[in-house]
């Protein structure tokens, strides 16, 4: 959906369809020339008027040697090749931007979710402390406290609702519409198993694919510009009419440039020199390539780590103080500060938990966007 609307999207493909166009211009054969011309008129004794006239009608024809068509039609597959490569780059980057902005809409649903939960249990502990103040067990500051937590609450709420309806319209305007029903929130509270994760080679993902055929592309400029050392020739002929005498006659001749001053060395050397910058920079890539993949590795493994114990242990611990402590205040047993500390304590555990799973999908999501095989978006 985001890629029917996407305009880098619509770029990517533009740049596809221009790559194809340039390869049948790199194909076609020069055009040849008609030249007329008309010597010896408009001038004096003899030569007055057109008596003396001589027109030419000539037909020239230009002969590409060395092979510069065939270079010129590689060079264009190259570089088609390359736009092909380059649509696929933006396709994933775009899927990475929707899967961030669906992870921080969803984390953006679950922060409401909590805070309207926060809402109800301030809601009950006002109830709580007002029915304490009026049998006598409480003094009216309770009462002030409960209802100072209560009225953050609420404002809290009102602040995560703001952003929650920010979040799914950011994500609308990237997918193109409106984001309508329910997020998947199942989908944001699992974490993948750990373990090893089958992925393509490095040569094969997408930004090593890039720098390859870019290389290519270098190759192919190499390749021109071998060719291009090569002279091009010129063949005319056509007929000439001599006024004077009326008669005709044929005119052919060649035109053969000299190659005294620029030969096409220097031309050669330079792409040459960029051929080997090209290589370099994919090596190069490569090895960054792998650096990425395993500090990604890495933070993916740290991220689920977090987003476990987060959403798990820490939690589940949590909530179960809140609860002695809710009950221990209904009864006398806990003071109102030990309520309020175990509550904040349930809020704040239970935004880390969301913060901890919103970071674990994010590093994926960034993850497989550096390991992106190229099949995945280009199709042969």
């Amino acid at each position: 959906r985001a890629g029917a609307t996407s305009p880098a999207i619509e770029s990517g493909a533009a740049g596809v369809l221009a790559a194809q166009a340039a390869r049948t211009v790199a194909g076609l054969r020069p055009n040849p020339e008609l030249n007329i011309q008309t010597e010896n008129v408009a001038g004096s004794g003899d030569y007055r008027g057109f008596r003396s006239a001589e027109t030419t009608a000539q037909v020239t024809l230009p002969l590409e040697l060395g092979g510069k068509r065939p270079a010129r039609v590689a060079l264009a597959n190259a570089q088609q090749d390359r736009a092909q490569i380059e649509r696929a780059v933006i396709a994933a980057d775009l899927r990475l931007a929707v899967t961030q902005a669906y992870v921080t809409a969803v984390s953006a649903v679950e922060r409401a979710m909590v805070a309207q939960r926060q809402v109800t249990i301030a809601q009950e502990a006002l109830r709580s402390a007002q029915v304490r103040v009026r049998a006598g067990r409480a003094s009216p500051l309770e009462a002030q406290r409960a209802e100072l937590a209560h009225l953050n609450a609420q404002a809290t709420q009102e602040q995560a609702e703001r952003l929650a309806n920010v979040a799914r319209a950011n994500l609308g305007r990237l997918i193109g519409g409106p984001v309508a029903g329910t997020l998947d929130l199942r989908w944001f509270e699992t974490l993948a198993a750990a373990g090893p994760v089958d992925r393509a080679a490095v040569s094969d993902m997408l930004t090593a694919r890039a720098a390859a055929l870019d290389v290519a592309t270098a190759d192919a400029q190499v390749r021109l510009a071998g060719a291009q050392r090569a002279p091009d020739l010129q063949l005319f002929a056509g007929p000439r009419r001599l006024s004077g005498s009326n008669d005709t006659a044929m005119l052919m001749g060649i035109n053969i440039p000299l190659q005294i001053f620029n030969n096409g060395g220097a031309a050669q050397a330079q792409a040459r020199a960029e051929r080997q910058r090209a290589d370099a920079t994919r090596r190069m890539t490569e090895i960054q390539l792998d650096q990425a993949i395993a500090s990604a590795d890495a933070e993916v493994a740290n991220a689920e780590t977090a987003a476990r114990i987060a959403s798990g242990p820490a939690l589940a611990a949590a909530q179960e103080a809140a609860r002695i402590a809710r009950i221990g205040y209904r009864e006398g047993k806990f003071g109102q500060i030990d309520l309020l500390e175990a509550e904040r304590t349930l809020l704040d555990t239970r935004m880390a938990a969301i913060a901890a799973l919103a970071t674990y999908h994010d590093a994926s999501a960034r993850r497989d966007r550096l390991v992106a095989p190229a099949s995945l978006f280009v199709k042969d």
